[in-house]
Formats: structure tokens, sequence, C-alpha cells
């Protein structure tokens, strides 16, 4: 065994390695010196045929001549690798602002909904909630709707299988059952304001849903102390808040089995501010929703007594709203999960 022809393999390799021009020779010159059938691997094997005084004499050489073939291997592949990289594709501006994540934003029934409850709390209303699977009592019989009432058929009304109970559920069909449950366990004087979603067993069309949001308040307080003249006060204010301009609300008497009297109440167009236009069919008027003084009976099913308080209660569809403040044509758009739609608020 000759140390000259394991110092020539060793500087072969050394320049094999740095004059690598890809990663390609370079895997071929390490296969070819360092791999299994090389002369190096070759002599490294013969060692166990030597004496142990010849050993100890080449065995160092050889295993030095490998970690450094082995080094060299490694330090051109480490080349390689630099001198291949597309530095200026890669190269970052760090005076250059960062790229904004994509983020979502309130619905626009959800904004609206902020918006009123804003308006409304100002004026000292809390708010309250409550569930949106609801007892046939607290959505009818507490309300005074009869028993033969036409909005408990099951054309009308979202009834829930419950086979085995005794209470019938169904999903609400108005927002009104949660001032029952407020009543029972609050005392007047008191004012409160309800939004919630709401479900109807109807055909849809352009003005109407089978799900949609309503928003209704309720002030109570000792019998005299709350008239329709605070009603009127109070709509006229909200919705000239809401609207940002001065608008008047009008009654018409009509019927509703948990109101006595019962209203239904129209404000002044505000598209054309009572000029008359298409939108309010040339009266100047825009019908909105219903109101009227709280049925005793509504107060006895809550646990007051009876004739001790007085109170009205007034609500609205939320969709219709957004639909004339946004200019909005179809109420089905605001629920359709269309993103080109909602993106536009």
């Amino acid at each position: 065994m000759r140390i000259e022809r394991i110092s020539e393999i060793l500087e072969e390799g050394k320049r094999a390695f740095s004059e690598a021009a890809d990663e390609a020779s370079r895997s071929e010159t390490e296969v070819r010196l360092l791999g299994r059938k090389s002369e190096l691997s070759e002599i490294l094997r013969g060692l166990k045929d030597l004496s142990p005084e010849e050993k100890r004499e080449f065995g160092p050489v050889v295993q030095g001549a490998r970690r450094a073939l082995e080094e060299a291997a490694a330090a051109a592949k480490e080349r390689l690798l630099v001198e291949g990289r597309d530095w200026e594709s890669e190269r970052i501006d760090v005076s250059l602002p960062g790229a904004d994540d994509p983020l979502g934003h309130l619905h626009p029934v959800t904004t609206m909904i902020r918006e009123i409850e804003d308006i409304f709390t100002r004026l000292g209303f809390e708010i309250a909630e409550g569930p949106e699977l609801e007892t046939e009592f607290y959505n009818f019989d507490a309300l005074n709707v009869p028993a033969d009432h036409p909005a408990r058929d099951m054309q009308d009304t979202f009834f829930v299988e419950s086979d085995g109970f005794d209470t019938r559920y169904l999903l609400r069909t108005h927002t009104s059952p949660v001032q029952v449950r407020y009543m029972e366990t609050h005392t007047p004087p008191f004012r409160i304001i309800v939004p919630g979603r709401v479900f109807r067993n109807e055909s849809t069309d352009a003005s109407h849903e089978h799900t949609f949001h309503q928003f209704e308040s309720l002030v109570v307080g000792e019998t005299g102390d709350v008239t329709v003249g605070h009603f009127k006060h109070l709509g006229e204010t909200f919705f000239s808040e809401f609207f940002g301009r001065h608008v008047e609300v009008r009654l018409r008497p009509s019927y509703f089995p948990f109101v006595e009297p019962g209203f239904e109440f129209d404000i002044s167009c505000v598209l054309c501010g009572g000029a008359g236009c298409p939108a309010c069919k040339r009266t100047g008027w825009l019908e909105v929703g219903g109101a009227g003084m709280v049925q005793q009976k509504v107060f006895e099913a809550a646990g007051y007594p009876r004739g001790k308080y007085q109170g009205f209660a007034w609500g609205f569809g939320l969709e219709r709203l957004v639909m004339m403040k946004r200019r909005i044509p179809d109420i089905r758009l605001l629920m359709s999960g269309d993103l080109r739609f909602i993106r536009q608020f």
C-alpha cells in the first residue's frame, strides 16, 4: 500500500469537487471517489489484512483522506446551491409596505341592528333577547292569539316535531315572545328593545322571505304614565335619527291580538320627502310596521295585576329598513350568500 497513492486520490478529489460545474458532476465525482466500489473504499477494506504495525501507519492516513474528501464534497454541494439560486427573484425590499390580509366585514343586516341598538340605548333602552325555538304558549297563547287564528296553521308557522312532549315547539314567528319572557322577571317601569331573527312558512318574492329579522320595542309604566303620544314621539325621534332627516309618523287603526288599540304606522317617505314617488306610490308615506297599547291579557300572562300597568309595543322588519336605506330592490339578495352582493356594503 502506497501512501503516495492515497495522497494522489485526495488531491484528485479536491480538484474535481472544486471544478464541478453542476450537481450532476459533483454527485458523479462523489460516487467515483467515495462510493462502495471506489479505490479508496477498497483500500479501507484491505486494512483488515494488514499487520498491527501497518494498520497503525496506514489507517489514520486513509481515514483522514476519506474525511477530507467528504468535506470537499459537502463544500462543493453548498457552493453549487448558492451559485444556482436566483438571488434577484428572491430579493425582498424591506421598505415596501406589507400586503394586507383579506378581511371580512359585517353583513348589512348586522350593521343595521347595531346602528339601531346604538340609537335606542342612547335613549335609555335596554336590549333583550330570547330563544328562536319557542313554545306555543309564548309565541301565541301569552300574546292573546286565539287558538283558531290562521297564524297557527302549518301554512304560516314552522312547527317542530316534539313527539312525547306535552309542549309544542315552533320557530318563533315574531320577536314578541321575548316581551312576555322579559316581563315575567322584571317589574315596570322599563324600556326594552328586542332585535332578532324570525321565521314564517310562506313563499318568497322580492319583498317577502321565510327567514328575516324583526326589531321591536316595549315601554311599560304605571297606568297613565305611558300613552300613544309617547309612542308617536319616540317613533319620530328614532326614524329622524336613523335616516338623518326629519321624519313624521302617521298612525292608522289596525288589529293585532296583543295590543288594544292597535295601529299600522307609516313614516313620511324618505326618498321624496313626502312629495310623492314610485317608492311610496305617490302617497308621500311608507308603511313600516305595527304598534299599539299592550293588551291587559298579555300583562296577565306575564303575571302582572290587570289594570295596574300600561305600555306600548311596536315593531318593524329590519330588512325593510335596510332595503330603504341601501336602495336594495329584492329582499332575497340579503340572505342569498352571494359575495358579489355582500361586498358592496
